[in-house]
């Protein structure tokens, strides 16, 4: 290379190293500007460059990190850019949301950029770029996240002191004053203004005019102190406001005009505006609301019915509880959270479908009593009742019933109060919003894998695969589902381990979803989540909404993982390894293979390879090895992340199963004799727990083994399937003691006084699904008296007869033989 030529290239170089201020809007081969994500070029703007050492200089400056990261989708938060410093700003501070929301953002006197989130209509992962020239390039990216209002921290929102009381006011002695709550640190000024917002949806339902709107109404107070409380009296609205009967209180800067939207702000939780509505209202509440109840009703039959595309509920608690891919903890009745169910009484605990229906974007909700039974709304004003815009929304959301929450609000909940809380027409809700039975419930199929690593598969066959590599859990060609995941054999600080290996990833997709990996990091055996390859963070939020699927993480130490389809994932650390659950609805029969095995309810055909062919049940662990080897995964469709030269040179340069690798087979172990007695005290029956003990000479191991597989077949017994006879109606004029109606269940019938029953006392749900005996009748007990008399009445007047008859002939005998004397 000549001499100008090389100098030529320095300053080229140069001239990619990031400086103080805005960067160059185009994206050259050694700049992140314009290409987070990629990993072309002359370095990395990929998210796994970090552990490779592969990132352009300037990679922190473009591919932005922000905290907090996390916001109620009704926006105004405030969130700052890390890493990313600009002392002596020139232009403003542009941010922008989905390439159409711009908010202006700010740098404060540290030379910290700032951004404001906008108002949403989504939540989930919302992608933001940055302009820092005053809108004209936007060269730097990163990702928002916005969260359904429910799931925001208290410290984030205002707080409606006595929400209840706010709900019912203007209702028969609901007057006084109202309090609002906030935390003053959490807006940065010395007076703030509280407004009112409403929300409404306009134009045609289930038409492309439907919108969603907020709209801003009124101030309630202006330019007050920023105490963190405020007391009012509420006045009726005027006319041009009383529409709105579902909104929310903001409180924003007092510099701000009235109404400015994308502004910092604190939100209350969306509710009914009781305390808002009109003189017409307050004059007579009950006739207000039974006018409002009988209108929705009309709405209600006009639009289409979205009861007959909801799943069936599960039959029991422990169904619901279990039936994680499709069902989830309803958050305004958990029983972790001690049962707290204000709008269903009676229950200790309630579920949602996770997925919306497909057409209608409705909800199911399932909700149990103590003894686990199905509460039905035909029974009990407590009892489960489906939605018609699901409360988390449905993508690509946005537009109703996707709305997340809000639609809801205003097709499901404020009609609620419109018929059963303010106005004594509940029976025409419960019609309209009737519960599922569960005659069509189906539970999910369940297999595992666990330990070193040992798997139950869908139909029950039992095996142990120790391989060294990344293989196939499972591929459905149904949705195009894969689940792979990694195993190497336990490591610690000296090296290494055993024989033996265990799962320390597993990764999935669905289709063209997102992909999730969960694994195990560090010494320390910390759970890891990773997003397309990022890893997540969750300080601020345990539940995401992503691309085909929910994300939910529970104490640090189990991952949940929803998908589309109704499938799911749960992903443990189980000891020193992770142990994972797949949970299947019935529509996934003769569409798997992998590892976890052909679901067809046939445990003999579990051990298929790729070629078809089929492995004996009682193949020997050599042969079941070699089964393993089979599942290796192929480079080219692999989902596992690769960010640390460790993983390039083991997993992606090498073969996906390390032939090289000597496990131990079953035959091969000896027990320990010094740990003998307390292995088989510990494991009793458990071959897993027994093997794992031995492979690793380590108790704990084999504890977590267990406790495994205790709970795989926990789950398991919790899904068996049930039968269920359906709802049984009481007797017109009477009623019934029982609302189960499962196999074996028996429902007994009583009249109201004055009536007597007529026909069967109980009936019995029989296992083929149907009651022993029909509803019987409650007929009024005069009528039986009537009947009496009448029959009595009748042999009366036949004896009677029969007596005068009698009578008659003797006396004409006595007259003959009179008569016949001289």
């Amino acid at each position: 290379m000549t001499l100008p030529l090389l100098l030529w290239a320095v300053l080229l170089l140069l001239d990619t190293v990031p400086g103080p201020g805005p960067r160059p809007a185009a994206g050259a081969g050694g700049s992140c500007s314009h290409r987070c994500g990629d990993q072309d070029g002359l370095c990395s703007c990929h998210p796994t460059c970090s552990g490779l050492s592969s990132c352009c200089l300037d990679f922190w400056d473009f591919c932005l990190e922000v905290s907090p990261y996390s916001g109620s989708m009704m926006g105004g938060k405030d969130f700052v850019v890390q890493h990313l410093s600009w002392f002596n700003p020139t232009d403003g501070v542009i941010c922008r949301f989905k390439e159409s929301i711009q908010t202006l953002g700010h740098v404060d006197s540290s030379g910290r950029v700032h951004c404001v989130s906008p108002l949403l209509y989504e939540t989930g992962r919302i992608p933001f770029t940055l302009s820092m020239d005053n809108g004209r390039s936007f060269p730097r990216s990163g990702t928002w996240l916005a969260v359904h209002p429910s799931k925001v921290s208290e410290t984030e929102k205002s707080e409606l002191v006595n929400e209840t009381h706010w709900q019912y006011y203007g209702t028969t002695g609901v007057t006084g004053n109202l309090t609002v709550t906030w935390e003053p640190s959490a807006l940065s000024t010395q007076s703030v203004t509280i407004e009112l917002w409403g929300y409404e949806e306009t134009g045609k339902p289930y038409s492309d005019k439907w919108a969603a709107k907020w709209s801003y109404l009124y101030p309630l107070a202006t330019s007050i102190p920023n105490s963190g409380f405020f007391t009012f009296t509420p006045k009726p609205a005027p006319p041009t406001y009383r529409k709105w009967e579902v909104g929310a209180l903001r409180i924003i800067n007092s510099k701000y005009y009235a109404g400015e939207k994308d502004v910092q702000a604190l939100w209350s939780s969306e509710h009914a505006l009781a305390w808002h509505l009109g003189e017409d209202f307050r004059a007579d509440p009950e006739a207000w609301a039974r006018a409002q109840c009988l209108a929705w009703e009309e709405l209600e039959d006009q639009l289409p019915n979205f009861l007959q595309e909801l799943p069936d509920c599960p039959c029991t608690l422990a169904q619901a509880r279990a039936d994680s891919g499709r069902f989830h903890t309803d958050y305004g009745c958990d029983i972790e959270r001690g049962s707290v169910c204000t709008y269903h009484p009676g229950a200790v605990h309630c579920v949602r479908s996770v997925q919306a229906s497909p057409q209608y974007a409705s909800g199911q909700q399932c909700c149990y009593t103590e003894a686990g039974t199905l509460l039905l709304t035909a029974d009990s004003t407590g009892g489960s009742t489906p939605d018609r815009g699901h409360d988390w929304g449905a993508p690509p959301f946005r537009t109703p019933p996707r709305v997340p929450g809000l639609s809801h609000w205003l097709y499901d909940v404020v009609s609620f109060y419109h018929c059963c809380l303010w106005a004594p027409e509940c029976s025409r809700y419960m019609r309209r919003r009737p519960s599922s039975d569960c005659r069509n419930y189906r539970p999910s199929r369940l297999a595992s894998a666990f330990g070193d690593p040992h798997f139950v598969t869908f139909d029950g066959a039992n095996f142990s695969f120790n391989g060294r590599g990344e293989y196939v859990l499972l591929e459905a060609t149904l949705t195009n589902l894969r689940v792979q995941g990694r195993a190497q054999p336990r490591t610690t600080s000296e090296g290494p381990q055993d024989r033996g290996t265990g799962l320390v990833a597993v990764a999935v997709q669905e289709g063209n979803s997102d992909v999730v990996e969960v694994r195990l990091t560090g010494e320390g055996r910390v759970l890891q989540v990773l997003l397309n390859q990022e890893v997540l963070r969750f300080t601020e939020q345990s539940w995401m909404d992503l691309k085909g699927m929910f994300l939910s993480v529970a104490a640090q130490d189990s991952v949940s993982i929803m998908l589309s389809s109704g499938a799911g994932l749960e992903v443990s650390i189980q000891g020193p390894f992770l142990s994972v659950t797949v949970l299947l609805p019935e529509k996934f029969l003769t569409h798997t293979q992998g590892l976890l095995g052909t679901l067809n309810d046939d445990p003999t055909d579990d051990f298929t390879l790729r070629n078809g062919k089929v492995l004996p049940h009682k193949a020997t662990s050599r042969e079941l090895f070699h089964f393993g080897a089979d599942w290796a995964v192929e480079n080219a469709s692999s989902l596992l992340t690769y960010d640390s030269w460790f993983l390039v040179n083991n997993f992606l340069y090498q073969s996906k199963h390390d032939y090289s690798f000597q496990p131990l087979f079953p035959e091969e172990t000896v027990p320990d004799p010094s740990q003998a007695a307390e292995a088989a005290e510990l494991c009793g029956d458990n071959d897993f727990c027994m093997f794992d003990v031995m492979a690793t000479g380590n108790l704990s191991v084999g504890n977590a083994t267990r406790m495994a597989h205790q709970w795989h077949q926990h789950r398991v017994q919790s899904l068996q399937p049930v039968t269920s006879c359906g709802w049984l109606a009481p007797p017109p004029n009477g009623r019934k003691e029982g609302i189960r109606y499962l196999s074996g269940s028996t429902v007994s019938f009583h009249c109201d006084s004055s009536y007597s029953l007529f026909g069967a006392e109980a009936s019995t749900c029989q296992a083929d699904g149907t009651w022993s005996r029909p509803t019987p009748m409650c007929q009024p007990a005069r009528s039986y008296t009537v009947l009496l008399s009448i029959i009595f009445g009748g042999l009366a007047v036949v004896a009677l007869v029969a007596l005068i008859y009698v009578l008659l002939r003797h006396r004409k005998r006595n007259v003959a033989s009179w008569g016949s004397q001289p």
